[in-house]
C-alpha cells in the first residue's frame, strides 16, 4: 500500500529537489521558506556575490499553466515586497547585487522536468 502525500508535503519535497539541484550549480543557501507579512520566498541563496530570490514552482500536469506562468504580476509584486522586507531586514545585504529566479518542476526524477529560468522578473521601483 503506498501513502498519499498531501499537496503541502509534495511542494516541500519538491522545494528541496530544487535546492539540491541549485546547491550542484554553486549555490549556497541562505534561507528557506522565509516569510514575513507580505509573503513567502521559497529559497533566498548567494550565487557568488548575487542574493537570488528564488519561487519554486511544481506543476503534475502540463495541461494547465507551466509553474513559471503561473507566476502573474500580483505573485510579482507580493515577492518583491518581501525581497525588500528582507532586505530592510538585513541592511548589510541591501548593497548587493539581486534578482529573482524561478525554478519550474515537473514529474521526473532528480535532475529531469527542471526548468531554471534565471532573472525571471525585474523589480519595479
Amino acid at each position: 500500500m503506498t501513502t498519499r502525500r498531501t499537496p503541502g508535503q509534495k511542494g516541500r519535497e519538491e522545494e528541496e529537489r530544487a535546492c539540491r539541484y541549485l546547491l550542484t550549480q554553486g549555490f549556497k543557501t541562505r534561507e528557506r521558506n522565509y516569510r514575513c507579512r507580505h509573503g513567502e520566498i521559497d529559497l533566498i541563496m548567494d550565487d557568488g556575490d548575487t542574493l537570488v530570490f528564488i519561487e519554486v514552482r511544481y506543476r503534475a500536469h502540463p495541461r494547465f499553466a507551466s509553474g513559471a506562468e503561473s507566476i502573474d504580476h500580483r505573485k510579482q509584486a507580493k515577492l518583491v515586497a518581501t525581497a525588500q522586507y528582507y532586505l530592510q531586514s538585513h541592511r548589510d545585504l541591501a548593497r548587493r547585487p539581486a534578482r529573482f529566479d524561478v525554478i519550474a518542476l515537473a514529474p521526473g526524477d532528480e535532475l529531469s522536468g527542471i526548468e531554471w529560468i534565471k532573472n525571471a522578473f525585474l523589480a519595479e521601483a
